[in-house]
């Protein structure tokens, strides 16, 4: 057949588009319904911790974005923890679900299209804890940059370029801080920067974003994060715009920082480096799922997951001489139309033949080593946590 005479597979007539549509819309319609009502009774939204010395624990989270050519699964099943005063770093390609998983966590995934249509994300503010998926909007605006706080990736769009620093700092002290007085607000936002490692705190006070440097406006974003000690902060890649030297600054500030406020951090990035210099624990996620987790040690000691296996040979190493860079061959599986085996099959050259089948489930190597992989299914020290498979929907667990 010609080039015009072959049908595209991912062709879609205007009528199935409507279809999708129309679906679509009852869908969102229905859970927007059910978040908008009003007086929410705390039974729906109050919960416990499965472990009262985690600040988050992720259950069997899914996030969708329902398009007009299908339902894109950006998270499909992801389940982890964040310890009290620990870092976990979460790693992975671009794509792979990494933000979509903290802004589900901060209830900022964009509406109606996206919505988290299952699971559980369990807060612990310390007074209470919030099943955020059921939590309504007025609670969450207590929550956010109180209990919980993001450092974005990109500080210059993150500010405001239109309004002095000050400004933009005392607004989250005032809005968490009504008692407080304007002279208070004002000392507590100097205090900050000063904190963050702004010699000159008085003079930024008063300037625009844009007569700073990249390091000074990451500064200003962590200050602003921190600005009410919460006990998570989500930094969702927070060095990736700065050079090296400046990158190692704000990441030797920000582990110090934590230690100060005891706070938890989830660290969001694609650096490995930046992961074993700060994470206690590691979650590697691939299109849409964690496919291995443990702490920092075990991952970059023992990587288990072809996926883990293929990012640590894809970092260069200082001092060794190659003559090419090794990339991971292939690419991604289209996420509205995901296979029923295992995600990274037609990109893994470990394969065997058992990867035939339907997804892996989550097999156990250690007590806080977990992998999603076939080769380890046989061995004696594994332990299958969800049954033989999870199959294509996911399965719950035992």
């Amino acid at each position: 057949m010609g080039l015009f005479g072959k049908k595209n597979e991912n062709y879609i007539s205007s009528k199935e588009t409507k279809r999708i549509s129309k679906e679509n819309r009852r869908i969102t319609g229905e859970i927007e319904k059910k978040r908008n009502r009003k007086n929410i009774p705390e039974s729906e939204y109050i919960t416990t911790m499965k472990n009262p010395d985690n600040v988050v624990e992720f259950d069997n989270v899914h996030t969708y974005f329902f398009t007009d050519i299908g339902t894109v699964k950006a998270v499909d099943g992801v389940s982890f923890e964040v310890p009290q005063g620990k870092t976990v770093g979460i790693v992975g390609e671009s794509g792979c679900g990494k933000s979509v998983t903290s802004l589900s966590l901060m209830q900022l995934v964009q509406r109606p299209q996206g919505q988290t249509v299952e699971g559980e994300i369990r807060f612990n503010s310390g007074d209470k804890v919030y099943n955020i998926v059921n939590t309504p909007i007025t609670e969450m605006q207590k929550l956010r940059g109180n209990a919980m706080s993001m450092i974005f990736q990109e500080p210059m769009t993150s500010l405001n370029p239109v309004f002095r620093i000050g400004e933009q700092v005392d607004e989250i002290v005032a809005l968490h801080n009504p008692t407080m007085s304007k002279e208070e607000v004002k000392a507590r936002t100097i205090e900050m920067l000063k904190l963050v490692g702004i010699a000159n705190s008085d003079g930024v006070y008063r300037m625009y974003p844009h007569e700073l440097s990249g390091g000074m406006r990451q500064r200003i974003c962590i200050a602003i994060g921190l600005a009410c000690n919460p006990r998570l902060i989500i930094a969702d890649e927070p060095t990736t715009a700065l050079d090296v030297t400046i990158q190692a600054q704000i990441l030797d500030l920000m582990r110090n920082l934590k230690d100060k406020i005891n706070s938890s951090i989830m660290l969001i990035t694609h650096d490995l480096g930046v992961i074993a210099e700060m994470a206690d624990y590691v979650v590697v996620m691939y299109a849409g799922r964690v496919v291995e987790k443990g702490t920092a040690r075990e991952i970059f000691k023992n990587p288990s997951h072809p996926y883990t296996i293929g990012l640590m040979r894809s970092k260069p190493v200082v001092g060794k001489q190659v003559d090419k860079l090794y990339s991971i061959p292939g690419k991604v599986p289209n996420p509205i139309n995901m296979p029923d085996y295992c995600y990274f099959k037609d990109r893994c050259e470990l394969c065997c033949e058992k990867c035939s089948g339907s997804y892996p489930g989550v097999i156990k190597l250690s007590p806080t080593h977990e992998v999603s992989c076939y080769r380890y299914a046989d061995r004696p020290e594994a332990g299958w946590l969800m049954g033989e498979h999870l199959g294509k929907e996911g399965a719950s667990e035992r």
